[in-house]
């Protein structure tokens, strides 16, 4: 037993794991605009995280292509860790948006680097993969990643929405794509703006 605890302490490959494990820790640390229900306090990256990829295994019915749903999950789990060194970037924030890829491409080099290179280059790959939203594992992906905070606006009554003076076409704009994933979830999603502009809490 000791032999196989003393091999365990000198696998390099495994303290590589852990090192990256303990340093996606510090995604609960980078806070959001959106809030989580009840508007008690600002959610954070590993929250909205985990809140996606539960989406991803409850909603793939409505995909419009075949997904992998592991796959997809696993995209949402990583798409926003590289946030740890980049910062959250706020969808309606234009001045922000136009720095975000060569910060987070940054981050992607050093947080997914601290992996064996084999995992590596499969987390840095779905990254990538997501944010090319060429696939349709991304493609629903992306989906959730605009449904999510959506859905927790809603609930809060569109607290985020007003406090930033968002607009209904704002955000129509960020889904624009989601009828490339899905059409169903793409139509509820433009009811529901044109629902909340109707109630004023879109602009």
């Amino acid at each position: 037993m000791r032999d196989k605890e003393q091999n365990i302490m000198e696998n390099g490959r495994l303290r590589k794991q852990l090192d990256f494990i303990v340093e996606a820790d510090k995604e609960k640390r980078i806070e959001r605009i959106t809030h989580i229900t009840g508007h008690i306090r600002p959610e954070n990256d590993a929250e909205h995280a985990w809140h996606m990829a539960l989406m991803t295994y409850l909603l793939a019915e409505y995909s419009d292509e075949p997904i992998d749903i592991a796959k997809t999950m696993a995209m949402c789990l990583i798409h926003d860790i590289v946030e740890i060194d980049a910062g959250d970037t706020y969808a309606y924030d234009e001045e922000g948006k136009k720095t975000q890829a060569e910060r987070e491409a940054k981050a992607a080099d050093r947080i997914y680097g601290l992996l064996p290179e084999d995992q590596n280059i499969a987390l840095r790959s779905l990254f990538e993969e997501f944010e090319e939203r060429k696939t349709p594992e991304a493609r629903f992906a992306r989906l959730m990643d605009n449904l999510q905070p959506l859905l927790l606006n809603v609930e809060n009554g569109g607290g985020d929405w007003t406090s930033h003076h968002v607009k209904a076409e704002q955000v129509k704009r960020r889904n624009e794509h989601n009828a490339e994933s899905s059409k169903a979830l793409a139509e509820f999603v433009l009811h529901t703006i044109d629902e909340q502009k109707r109630l004023g809490r879109l602009e």
